[in-house]
């Protein structure tokens, strides 16, 4: 692999794909968990339970939200990283 020609219209868009075909599955488990949340908070406002287990829904929704960040926190580290990797690359 070289490094990416970023002039070269095509080339930048392909470039463009695959960053974000790195860490696509942890990404979309990350966005999943960040949704939830969001479910977990307003399901006791619409008539669902007000306990899962041994918390409160809404304390589910918070615990949700806080996983899924951290899982797009390390997306953001593990693109950032591949980029740095492919960018100090030397052309061939």
């Amino acid at each position: 692999m070289t490094r990416p020609h970023i002039d070269d219209a095509d080339a930048r868009a392909a470039y463009r794909r695959e960053l974000r075909a790195v860490a696509r599955g942890p990404r979309l488990t990350g966005l999943l968990f960040v949704f939830a949340s969001l479910g977990l908070w307003a399901w006791p406002q619409s008539g669902g339970p007000v306990r899962i287990g041994p918390l409160a829904t809404e304390s589910w929704g918070w615990i949700s939200l806080g996983i899924g960040w951290a899982i797009l926190l390390w997306v953001i580290v593990a693109r950032t990283r591949h980029h740095k990797a492919r960018m100090a690359e030397l052309d061939d």
